[in-house]
Parts: structure tokens; C-alpha cells; sequence
């Protein structure tokens, strides 16, 4: 689902973004729009921005200048309580995974919910929730195991179980299928597709992955030099004559 219309609010929207440390200028005016239903994958080199992009969308720095909206809000202008609850509106699929190794997945999937759940009124036990969230990724058997007891591909599921515990509007994912072999990667690619569509999420995905990029997304930006360089279908970029485009996709 892509979206063109001016008159149709973006969900996201990072607008004229730029962070500098000292002499380098890693975002020199960066530009995002996400829209409702919509998989956007951002590609980027290694030093392109990408995680200086994400940590500034969910608030762990904070830009020189630009601003971040999500539904309409700019969250620089935000209170910590408003901070909060907006933020429960993203749920984020850290490199890595990031489980806690001395919690069970039951609490690694509970921590949110302690943190939010009174805030958003949810009146589900936990314990629903929580078999909830594994059954949409596989793995309501691996309830009480340890993540040292799963396999990096249950690891992932198990993180983006966690991403979901409180139904979020946004899906950040931030290079899903960094370390993963190819069959695990392209089930986590297809398990992106099947919660998107059951839970009707708006995804931004941070890869490098051009299989994963070819197959999930439905509009891509690269960001290149600090800005986006180019946007468009994936076909629409593989076809491009642009060296720098065509840089992304050899193989």
C-alpha cells in the first residue's frame, strides 16, 4: 500500500532531521514519511545514519535540528507522561533481539506490560497477552524457557512477540535478519508479513538485506550522505542507472 496523496496525514514523519558530532554531519537534513499499513524499508550503508536515525525516533538522542511526529504529535514538544503513552503506540525489534538473559520469556514479554499497562487501561491478565503474543509468533510452548535455551531465529520471534504485547500502531524494526541463515531470515521475513496484516501495523524497516528489502517493503528510501538519495519500489530502484542507487542491489 503506497501512498501519494498530500492530503493524507503520514503516521511517522521525520522532517529535515540533522545530528552532528563535531566535524561530521552523519544526518544533514533527513526526510521520512510513513504511512497507515504501509512497510517502509530505509537502506543504508554501514555509517549511512541509520541507527543514529532510529535512536532519535525513539528519543535515546536527540537531534540538532528537525522534527519527529508520530500521529500528528511532535514528541520534542512533549511532556514525559504524553512521552509515555505515545511511545506505547511503537513497538521496536532491536538488533540482536536485546532479550533479558536471566528473565524467562514469559517476563522478558511481561516487562512492558509492568511498565505501560496502567496507563492504557488494559484490563487483559498478563498471562493472556502474553500467550497472545507468542501464538502470533509460533512459540506458545517456549513460555517458560530461558533465552539461552532458544535458537537465534526463536530469539527473534520471541523479541518481536515482545514488540507486540501492546498492540502497537508502528512496528520499528532495526536490521530484523542481521545474523540469521538465509531459511530462518526469510521465515522471519514472512512472519513480518503475516503481523502486518493481522494486526494492521504501519512497519519501518532498517535493513541492509536486499532479499528481505525485495520482499517486505512496499516503498524504499536509501539514504545515502546523510539525506534520502532516492525513493521508490524496489523494481523502480533495481532499474535505476544511478551508480550509487544501482550500489545497494549488486550482489
Amino acid at each position: 500500500m503506497i501512498h501519494s496523496q498530500e492530503n493524507i496525514r503520514p503516521i511517522l514523519e521525520l522532517r529535515n532531521l540533522k545530528k552532528s558530532f563535531g566535524d561530521n554531519r552523519v544526518l544533514r537534513g533527513f526526510n521520512l514519511q510513513l504511512y497507515e499499513g504501509e512497510n517502509l524499508v530505509v537502506m543504508g550503508k554501514s555509517g549511512s545514519g541509520k541507527s543514529v536515525m532510529i535512536k532519535a525516533l525513539v528519543g535515546l538522542m536527540e537531534a540538532d535540528e528537525g522534527s519527529i511526529r508520530i500521529k500528528g504529535h511532535d514528541i520534542t514538544s512533549l511532556g514525559q507522561t504524553e512521552l509515555d503513552i505515545l511511545r506505547t503506540e511503537i513497538g521496536f525489534l532491536f538488533q540482536g533481539s536485546a532479550l533479558y538473559d536471566s528473565m524467562t520469556v514469559r517476563e522478558n514479554l511481561e516487562f512492558p506490560l509492568r511498565h505501560h499497562k496502567a496507563k492504557l487501561n488494559i484490563t487483559e491478565k498478563n498471562e493472556t497477552l502474553v500467550l497472545e503474543a507468542l501464538g502470533s509468533v509460533g512459540l506458545k510452548d517456549a513460555v517458560d524457557l530461558m533465552p539461552s535455551e532458544l535458537s537465534g531465529g526463536m530469539q527473534r520471534r520471541v523479541a518481536l512477540a515482545r514488540a507486540l504485547i501492546l498492540k502497537p500502531k508502528i512496528i520499528l524494526y532495526d536490521e530484523p535478519t542481521t545474523g540469521l541463515d538465509p531459511i530462518t531470515s526469510k521465515e522471519i521475513i514472512n512472519l513480518m508479513r503475516s503481523i502486518q496484516e493481522k494486526y494492521k501495523t504501519s512497519s519501518l524497516i532498517i535493513t541492509h538485506d536486499v532479499d528481505c528489502a525485495r520482499v517486505i517493503a512496499n516503498r524504499i528510501i536509501l539514504l545515502v550522505d546523510g539525506i534520502n538519495y532516492a525513493e521508490g519500489s524496489f523494481n523502480e530502484l533495481t532499474a535505476s542507472k544511478d551508480p550509487k542507487v544501482q550500489a545497494f542491489f549488486k550482489t
